[in-house]
């Protein structure tokens, strides 16, 4: 390498180091140095705010369940008896927690079990004069539709560990 080519590569890293220097300090216009400033945290970003707890028409009253016809919410096992189509039916709730819920409803024609877990899940069961249908999954909140000659029973569990209980008859 020739003199010049040296000398080239000097003068251009004390130009870069010179320009380093002069951005991190840097000055006013009055020629007075500028202090860094200084430095902050991150703006923490918000928590999210828990999903609201569900809420029904008859809040936790379990005896209004008994006309076959409520909206109620449980945070527990409890058990309640109605008027079913063929005589009186009792639900047992056996398990309520976040997203599960698990039940047996029993009639004069027969007993009828439904379990449920993860976000949204829930059970409904059909009860008839000559027997029951159920099926579980996905089910809301939103009240079951009346079926005629029959009464409803529709469990959906919440993801705070109350579950939304529906009774309908028509």
């Amino acid at each position: 390498m020739g003199a010049t080519s040296l000398r080239s590569r000097a003068v251009g890293a004390v130009l870069l180091a010179a320009v380093t220097l002069t951005a991190c300090g840097g000055s006013t216009d009055d020629g007075k140095a500028l202090s860094p400033s200084p430095k902050t945290s991150p703006t923490p970003r918000p928590t999210p705010s828990p999903t609201p707890s569900l809420t029904a028409e008859d809040g936790h009253d379990i005896k209004a369940c008994a006309d076959a016809d409520c909206e109620v919410l449980i945070s527990e096992p409890v058990e309640v008896s109605f008027d079913g189509p063929g005589g009186k039916a009792a639900l047992s709730v056996t398990e309520v927690g976040p997203d599960k819920v698990a039940y047996t409803v029993k009639s004069a024609n027969g007993r009828s079990r439904g379990s449920a877990s993860g976000p949204g899940q829930g059970c409904l069961t059909v009860l008839r004069e000559n027997g029951s249908g159920n099926s579980c999954g996905r089910v809301g909140t939103a009240a079951p539709e009346a079926q005629p000659d029959a009464v409803v029973v529709q469990l959906a569990a919440g993801e705070d560990g109350t579950a939304l209980l529906h009774l309908v008859s028509d």
